[in-house]
């Protein structure tokens, strides 16, 4: 049991990866039967608060805070900041350049967390320490895995299940080279809202420690302002409409598993982890989309992603190693309890006792 404990976050964060990768090939192919971005994020956010709602009223009914006006104004920022921004961004980029594409640039996300994480002090770095080498190296070279896998193709490796091109392929392949630039930094601004999101969430779950209602008011937040958004720009009712086929699907999945289960989990992790190590994850998902790209819809596989790949599993795993090393041997000081947003489970273990047994902090 011991084991699996210090497992679990790191078997969380790999299982949200792969329901990562299947938002990138179902949302992509609603896209390309026209569904409209707005439209798809205000049913993907009303899904998953509608799934959460019920769960959060019932499991933490004895244990919400009182909301106040500060974690207010930081739940409506978190409904504006992924659901509103990266999700929007992401989509429009995504449509314009592929779901390998959009995957690949999006691994740009642990290394702007980084940043952002060391500015407002919830990341600690000591250069001279190893294990803030590793993740300052680690970030790094996750950043250049990604970058290669983006900027450089190579020659097709033929795999046994993709010798037959697809009308899909054809069609993604000319809208990136049309909108490749403009695609690459819609993406790009889909990172940093991103990783924005992730460390206003690692804020935000030390003050109110309700994880599914934190989630479900998350979700709730962005359908509102999503759906303002979306009844600006799409006035037709058959904008609207779903159907027995990717219309309804991709709703349901991206609804359940990438918004409302994922915000949960992330919650989960995030009060023992941190948000770096959150986001240390993301280029796995980048290898799976190219897989099941390759797969499901028939994309080519090229040199440059498992170039790309390789390199940033390197990376992912200075910075897990890096992460790994926090607060082991040494007691937890002034800046170090401000770091990472870390919670006992029980609430009757003390902060410092936790910081030193980070690895045994219950989810």
């Amino acid at each position: 049991m011991a084991n699996f404990d210090k497992l679990k976050p790191y078997l969380l964060m790999v299982f949200l990866q792969f329901g990562a990768a299947g938002m990138y090939i179902v949302s992509m192919v609603t896209l390309n039967h026209g569904m409209n971005r707005y439209v798809l994020i205000v049913y993907r956010n009303a899904i998953a608060t509608l799934v959460l709602a019920p769960f959060a009223l019932v499991l933490e009914r004895k244990t919400r805070p009182k909301m106040t006006i500060s974690v207010f104004l930081q739940i409506m920022m978190l409904g504006f900041l992924e659901p509103i921004l990266d999700q929007g961004f992401t989509f429009l980029g995504m449509k314009w350049a592929s779901a390998s594409y959009a995957s690949a640039i999006m691994n740009a996300v642990p290394s702007i967390t980084f940043v952002i994480a060391v500015i407002f002090r919830l990341e600690r770095i000591n250069i001279k320490e190893t294990y803030s080498q590793a993740k300052v190296l680690g970030t790094v070279v996750t950043l250049a895995g990604a970058l290669l896998m983006a900027l450089y193709e190579g020659p097709v490796l033929n795999m046994p299940w993709s010798h037959t091109e697809s009308h899909h392929e054809s069609s993604s392949s000319g809208s990136s080279d049309k909108h490749m630039v403009a695609g690459t930094l819609l993406i790009l601004l889909g990172c940093v809202a991103w990783s924005s999101f992730y460390v206003l969430q690692s804020v935000t779950i030390k003050k109110y420690r309700a994880e599914l209602s934190l989630s479900c008011l998350i979700c709730f937040s962005g359908t509102l302002q999503s759906a303002a958004i979306a009844l600006a720009v799409e006035r037709r009712a058959s904008g609207w409409a779903v159907g027995w086929d990717s219309r309804i699907l991709a709703p349901l999945y991206t609804g359940i598993v990438s918004s409302g289960i994922t915000y949960y989990v992330q919650g989960l992790v995030l009060r023992t982890k941190g948000p770096v190590f959150v986001t240390a994850f993301n280029p796995l998902c980048m290898i799976i989309v190219a897989i099941l790209g390759s797969i499901i819809l028939r994309e080519k596989l090229h040199l440059g992603s498992v170039l790309g790949g390789i390199i940033i599993a390197i990376g992912l795993y200075a910075v897990v190693w890096g992460k790994s090393k926090d607060y082991s041997g040494s007691a937890p000081t002034k800046e170090d309890a401000q770091e990472l947003p870390v919670t006992a489970s029980d609430g009757s273990k003390s902060v410092t006792a936790t910081m030193n047994n980070e690895q045994k902090a219950g989810a």
